[in-house]
């Protein structure tokens, strides 16, 4: 079951970087960005990382925040975020509990062998909660700049 676009999203609750646990609806009154990645300190996932960072005060000005998630634990999801100095938290969704109800575990193909990861998707969530864009199967280039004119958008229509 995931979640389609104009229904609310769940309030999930997760242990986030920085000793904290965050809910969903800890960001109503502004827009998030939630982003799914496969692996922390891989490349793709690092490279996705430091452009959403380096558009953070872009976001910002837009009112909306950024959440990076994967299956990654607490521990790894620190070290990914110091290392490469994001300037927002990342969710551990150890149970997978995030990535179910955005539907983003898939079946994924490498080097002949089969396995269920985390497909690389964002979603774009307005400050009422309600899921108003998704991105699956992304492609890291270009991938930031897409979102923040789909934060222009839903902020110059609210």
């Amino acid at each position: 079951m995931s979640i389609a676009i104009g229904e609310p999203i769940p309030d999930l609750e997760l242990p986030a970087t920085g000793d904290k646990t965050v809910k969903l609806s800890d960001f109503r009154g502004q827009h998030l960005v939630l982003y799914f990645y496969p692996k922390a300190s891989t490349p793709g996932c690092t490279q996705e990382g430091l452009d959403f960072s380096a558009a953070a005060a872009d976001f910002t000005a837009l009112n909306t925040a950024i959440l990076g998630a994967s299956r990654d634990g607490l521990k790894a999801q620190e070290n990914f975020k110091t290392k490469q100095g994001f300037s927002f938290d990342l969710l551990a969704d150890k149970d997978e509990a995030l990535c179910r109800a955005f539907d983003v575990i898939k079946l994924k193909k490498m080097y002949g062998k089969e396995s269920l990861g985390v497909e690389r998707s964002t979603f774009l969530i307005d400050a009422d909660g309600v899921l108003r864009r998704e991105w699956r199967g992304v492609k890291v280039p270009g991938h930031v700049e897409a979102v923040l004119a789909a934060v222009r958008e839903l902020a110059e229509a609210g």
